[in-house]
């Protein structure tokens, strides 16, 4: 039996987000692999993170790449073998990283054996196994209902001549978990994959697994309320309804506490994705301590707003939630569903080697866990991705005041010797974006100034900085563009300070703080004494770590 701090790895952990289409092809057919993140974990474990997310690799036809399974047990010949996942647990256990992979039980594809059968008839065993409902009396879908793609979340079906509910794509029809059988399943195939030996899962959508069974319809959103959705762009006709009824149900309270009690029977962790308009109760319930998820998967950084004021304003509503129920948070700045944050957050400027530090020094600084996107490391821009190569449906769906996700899904750069960034010998499923390249791993490796060489010194001083993985925060008054917090634990406190803006930017200090070593950043931010005042100046976008005087260095 480990120590308790060994069973919860994941309290505080970083955890480095693998989309396996685009990390590295080993075969050539343009499309990202198993085998290929197998040769590529040194890079990742070099970084000093604790543990791997994989994103969808199961058999799936592909209309979402991936997030739509037809086989949970099968992993899909694009990206090889049950032997190959094999062979890549055991390579990141030998490299002390954890394996989490994703795990879509809201919802499969429709070509899963189980839709097929369940759409057959009205009478067949698993007739209840999918949401299905009658049309309203002119032939109208049950509800008002809209997919997160667009649309209404209901798709005809002439078999059945019934309407089935699908929350994202229409070949995403989802599960009923009123169905007891359908629980059930899912257990037994979240089971499979424990008895193979993985440290935990993400469980996607995982508040989108009940529906209101009385199918009332969700009532508007208010105006005010639709341009502060973040789960949806306010374009999108998913923002302007509350989503009281097709997501989020109480019942799923139980389902996944049936679900963490599988989980601890093997030590895993559980990770949920939690896309809602008022999250952070939410995130709270499902991480209620020892009872349901492990940890909670916020959106609430991965919008364009980047004020302090509002940063802010997201970590104390999420850290006052989790209070009273023990739970925690993972905090996230970029994803495969995001624009990446160097672009993102760059206000439309040019390219800031110090501003691109500054974000994944705040990332890290946070209280919970964090999750870095592959690429961050290396301080990757959005790509610009053509419609006529354009992949994503969703961004099909939206274009062109929405490009979809592809922009951050384009192919990881690992040299410069190579075509393609090293990443493939053949064609690649989406371009290798040419800005990208002079930021590839091989060229970065080499310089000791590179965004590279500073993620690995952060990520490996963090490590050495207890209250930075399990302390609490509490914010701290400063001007804009300042963001100044302090993360405590019993008698022992450290304090951050960062400068968000493109200016220099002095404040005074309410008391001596002793600059902490060590951490890569440390040159940004200096203290000085004007007439008898403490003053912390700080470069553009620089970052201040101390501790009070009292306590000395850590």
């Amino acid at each position: 039996m480990g120590s308790k701090s060994d069973s919860e790895w994941w309290r505080g952990a970083v955890i480095y987000q693998i989309y396996p289409r685009s990390f590295m092809d080993s075969d050539g057919d343009g499309i990202g692999d198993l085998p290929g993140i197998t040769s590529r974990l040194e890079h990742v474990a070099s970084l000093g993170v604790d543990a791997v997310w994989v994103s969808p690799f199961f058999r799936s036809p592909m209309k979402d790449f991936g997030y739509d399974v037809a086989d949970y047990r099968a992993v899909d010949p694009l990206f090889g073998t049950l032997a190959d996942f094999d062979a890549m647990l055991a390579r990141m256990h030998a490299l002390g990283l954890k394996l989490i992979i994703d795990q879509v039980l809201s919802h499969t594809s429709d070509q899963h054996a189980w839709f097929a059968e369940s759409r057959s008839s009205r009478d067949n065993p698993k007739a209840d196994w999918y949401v299905w409902a009658d049309p309203k009396a002119d032939g109208t879908p049950p509800t008002n209902w809209l997919s997160v793609f667009g649309g209404s979340a209901w798709q005809w079906d002439s078999r059945r001549r019934q309407y089935y509910l699908h929350s994202f794509l229409a070949e995403q029809p989802d599960l009923n978990f009123h169905c007891d059988a359908v629980q059930e399943a899912l257990l037994g195939e979240v089971r499979f994959w424990c008895e193979r030996g993985v440290d935990g899962f993400r469980f996607d959508a995982c508040n989108h697994q009940f529906h209101d069974a009385l199918l009332r319809d969700n009532p508007p959103a208010s105006p005010a309320s639709i341009d502060g959705v973040s789960t949806v762009r306010a374009d999108n006709p998913y923002a302007m309804q509350q989503h009281l009824y097709d997501k989020s149900q109480m019942e799923n309270l139980a389902f996944l506490e049936s679900l963490r009690r599988l989980l601890d029977d093997y030590g895993a962790v559980a990770l949920g994705e939690v896309g809602d308009e008022n999250a952070p109760p939410v995130m709270a319930q499902y991480t209620e301590l020892g009872k349901r998820l492990h940890l909670a998967y916020s959106f609430s950084l991965l919008t364009a707003d980047h004020r302090p004021a509002h940063l802010r304003h997201q970590v104390e509503a999420l850290d006052d939630a989790l209070a009273p129920t023990g739970g925690w948070g993972c905090w996230a700045v970029s994803n495969h569903d995001v624009p990446r944050v160097a672009t993102r957050w760059s206000d439309g400027g040019p390219a800031d080697a110090r501003r691109d530090r500054l974000w994944l020094a705040l990332l890290l600084a946070l209280r919970g866990s964090a999750s870095i996107y592959q690429g961050e490391e290396l301080g990757l821009p959005e790509a610009e991705v053509p419609f006529e190569l354009l992949q994503d449906p969703y961004g099909r769906a939206f274009w062109p005041e929405f490009k979809g996700r592809d922009g951050c899904r384009t192919p990881m750069p690992w040299t410069t010797a190579a075509p393609n960034g090293g990443f493939t010998t053949g064609t690649p499923w989406l371009p290798v974006y040419g800005p990208h390249l002079p930021l590839a791993v091989e060229r970065q490796a080499a310089r000791p100034d590179s965004m590279l060489a500073f993620s690995r010194t952060l990520l490996h001083w963090r490590r050495t900085q207890p209250l930075l993985r399990t302390g609490g925060i509490r914010f701290i008054d400063a001007p804009d563009p300042l963001l100044h917090f302090e993360r405590r634990d019993g008698h022992s406190s450290l304090q951050a300070v960062f400068n968000l803006g493109s200016e220099p930017v002095s404040m005074p200090l309410a008391e001596a703080l002793m600059p902490l070593v060590g951490h890569p950043l440390a040159p940004s931010a200096v203290m000085q004494a004007e007439g008898g005042k403490r003053m912390l100046a700080l470069a553009p976008y620089g970052v201040f770590f101390g501790t009070p005087a009292a306590e000395g260095q850590s």
